[in-house]
């Protein structure tokens, strides 16, 4: 979304100069209250514009590592995956999840919100989402975030080591 992107110039006309910062790049945040307002979502929108050139840029780079390094396991953060319909992209899904008060206290503790400003922020996030449920569904793996940076890393490394193993043997069968 920076000036001289594709995507930039058509963000700033059907959202407005308002969301401009003075150096003219997009303040998200202003960005990100018009898109998930509720009385007039437009995240579709936004996410129509957007999508199109993050998926031809993800592909790029996903070639170039493939060129390079053919078993490499590369992960990528998509919150709206599922709801792009990109999940037949992917070799497998990860799903990191927590409880919701969690997603709320996070949210308050990271921008220095009070709790109603975090909650409404989270609330209106997830109206945008797919429901957790559906997303575990979804998953190979679920990584549950809710407990201490220690709990969490030992499920990636879990998570890591089973796809590094089936890297393994994929390649051993070429």
């Amino acid at each position: 979304m920076a000036p001289g992107e594709p995507v930039y110039d058509e963000i700033a006309k059907r959202f407005g100069t308002d969301i401009l910062n003075s150096d003219k790049t997009i303040n998200r945040a202003k960005l990100a209250e018009l898109a998930f307002d509720q009385r007039r979502p437009r995240i579709y929108e936004l996410n129509s514009l957007l999508h199109p050139g993050i998926i031809q840029r993800y592909e790029k780079r996903m070639e170039e590592i493939a060129a390079g390094e053919p078993d490499a396991i590369v992960m990528l953060e998509a919150a709206l995956l599922l709801e792009a319909g990109l999940r037949r992209r992917f070799d497998r899904i990860i799903v990191v999840s927590c409880k919701p008060q969690q997603r709320i206290e996070r949210w308050e503790k990271r921008l220095q919100v009070d709790t109603d400003a975090a909650r409404r922020e989270v609330t209106r996030r997830m109206m945008a989402q797919a429901p957790d449920e559906a997303k575990i569904q979804a998953a190979d793996y679920v990584i549950d975030n809710s407990g201490s940076m220690e709990e969490t890393r030992k499920q990636v490394e879990k998570v890591f080591a089973t796809l590094r193993e089936q890297t393994k043997i994929v390649a051993s069968r070429n």
